[in-house]
């Protein structure tokens, strides 16, 4: 599972799934899509027409799209992020994904880290899901959440264009 958020109007935390038989062909296929001097795709930085073109290649790949949702019952954005974190481990240990990888924001590293190790020792998963923090330049398949999670929060279009991968969407 590969984790980012999007924080534009309610709180998103999507998850992607990508089989670990079709991991080398997903990054191959990110990598195809970074730019010259670009360090690594974010949907934010790019032109409508590129945005286009990354969704339609990340759903092209199909993998299992989740989105947990969290509105404004909870007061903080971090108690909207531990929501949507529990529910995602929750979900993650009954198909018993075996690796959780989260975009790292240095702001959250500690807080997520200390929610892991409670969640997945209250689970019964902390022996058999591995969950990391990693740099979205340095693990290629973040830019996949990133995409669904920035397309999915701007609506209209851009949700239609992501919606066929999404399995769910998970209000917390």
């Amino acid at each position: 599972m590969f984790v980012d958020e999007s924080k534009a109007k309610d709180y998103l935390l999507v998850a992607a799934v990508v089989l670990p038989g079709q991991l080398a062909d997903a990054r191959r296929t990110v990598r195809s899509l970074v730019l010259p001097r670009q360090p690594r795709l974010h949907m934010k930085k790019e032109s409508d027409a590129r945005r286009k073109q990354i969704l339609e290649a990340f759903a092209g790949l199909a993998p299992a799209v989740t989105i947990y949702r969290a509105g404004t019952t909870y007061r903080t954005e971090l108690e909207r992020r531990a929501r949507c974190l529990e529910a995602l481990v929750a979900d993650a240990a009954e198909a018993q994904h075996t690796h959780l990888y989260l975009e790292r924001d240095e702001s959250l590293v500690r807080r997520d880290r200390q929610q892991l190790i409670e969640t997945t020792r209250a689970l019964g998963c902390a022996d058999t899901l591995a969950y990391r923090h990693e740099a979205a330049a340095s693990e290629p398949l973040l830019a996949i959440p990133d995409a669904f999670a920035w397309a999915w929060a701007k609506g209209g279009d851009w949700r239609r264009r992501c919606a066929p991968v999404v399995d769910d969407v998970v209000d917390v």
